[in-house]
């Protein structure tokens, strides 16, 4: 999933995406109704994938916990974010078994449930969103390499006749030019002998 651009901003409901940079702000886009907005930099943006969720021994990023969720609801929406406290404590304790019960509060949670929908329901939560690029199965790589390696073989290929032609065009230029020297430097000599006969 990319979230490098995904951001919340502070006063305004919903999640945007980060669509350009203008001099004393941002254009910004709304990721469910793609209406697009302009923010000035005095706005309070909060970036996605900078933030991370506590447990008592580290914190895990919530693209983490979004992958743990959607695994655990099979890519589909999950509880309301105006439940009970009762069940998001629940769906907190499903999503990040180990997590901080003192350090996360209820609108950390609600807020989670709530962009987590959001995300899903604008085509962001995929099984295809989770694979991380290091995570390309080897045999695919292995593929890509061997596919690269033969068009660069090609593209040698390709280039090596037309270099060998050019030299070619010079030599037999060098050796007619050659040709055509030779006889014109024997007549000279030939004027000198009979010059000496005199």
């Amino acid at each position: 999933m990319q979230l490098e651009k995904i951001i919340s901003i502070s006063g305004k409901p919903g999640l945007f995406k980060l669509v350009s940079q203008l001099k004393n702000g941002f254009i910004v886009e709304d990721i469910t109704t793609k209406k697009k907005a302009s923010i000035s930099n005095s706005s309070q943006v909060s970036l996605l994938d900078n933030i991370a969720m506590f447990t008592f021994d580290k914190e895990v990023p919530l693209f983490e916990v979004f992958e743990n969720i959607a695994k655990k609801y099979d890519y589909k929406p999950t509880i309301n974010h105006k439940s009970s406290s009762e069940e998001l404590r629940a769906f907190m304790a499903e999503s990040l078994p180990n997590y901080d019960v003192e350090r996360v509060y209820e609108s950390d949670i609600k807020k989670l449930a709530q962009w987590y929908n959001l995300l899903q329901k604008a085509g962001y939560i995929t099984p295809e969103s989770f694979i991380k690029p290091e995570e390309t199965p080897a045999a695919e790589v292995v593929e890509e390499t061997k596919a690269e390696e033969k068009t660069e073989k090609a593209e040698k290929a390709e280039k090596k006749p037309a270099a060998k032609k050019a030299p070619a065009k010079k030599a037999a230029e060098k050796t007619e030019e050659a040709k055509a020297e030779k006889p014109a430097a024997k007549k000279p000599a030939a004027k000198k002998t009979t010059k000496k006969e005199d």
